[in-house]
């Protein structure tokens, strides 16, 4: 049953800042594998094999141990458990090399979900997460993925500070609407 709340926190999704150069909400999410590192210790992540255990919010930040990156991070770690409930995982992507990202993942991650590397950018051009101003780095965009692999909810913005809480109220707005998945 829709609620007005809900129904008004669908219309604040659809209204969100998703044009500034993201993928559209409703877009089959690229598949990529590439170098992650989570507590320190690289793995391959791969995005089809994620989606196969629920959504996966995948993030892009300009660059490890930068202020507002290491933010962001810090908040996605406070909020790991929020995203467990939910049946999600997080996964942040930025231009750095994988020796940076272990140990970002340890400090600003907190050892609580993974950073991914894309020297090559690849990923980046895939999600049109490319810096607008310098392109030698990821814009600040947020997305929440969902199996098998569509894109619904999509958040470009340069201040870190609501990409946690907008990507949750995606997800809830989902969940409520797909509590089987």
């Amino acid at each position: 049953m829709k609620t007005p709340a809900t129904l008004s926190l669908a219309l604040a999704l659809c209204a969100a800042p998703a044009a500034w150069g993201a993928l559209p909400v409703g877009a089959t999410a690229p598949d990529f594998s590439t170098q992650a590192a989570l507590d320190g210790k690289p793995f391959t992540f791969e995005l089809a094999r994620a989606l196969r255990d629920g959504p996966v919010v995948l993030y892009f930040y300009p660059a490890a141990f930068t202020k507002g990156c290491t933010i962001e991070a810090h908040n996605f770690a406070e909020a790991t458990e929020q995203y467990r409930d939910l049946g999600a995982r997080v996964i942040g992507v930025s231009a750095d090399d994988i020796d940076v990202l272990q140990r970002f993942s340890v400090s600003a991650c907190q050892s609580k979900f993974a950073v991914a590397a894309d020297a090559d950018q690849r990923i980046m051009r895939a999600y049109d997460a490319v810096h607008d101003r310098n392109p030698a780095y990821a814009q600040r965009v947020s997305y929440v993925i969902v199996p098998p692999g569509r894109v619904i909810y999509a958040y470009t913005d340069s201040d870190p500070e609501h990409h946690v809480t907008n990507t949750l109220d995606a997800l809830r707005a989902w969940r409520q609407q797909n509590p089987q998945r």
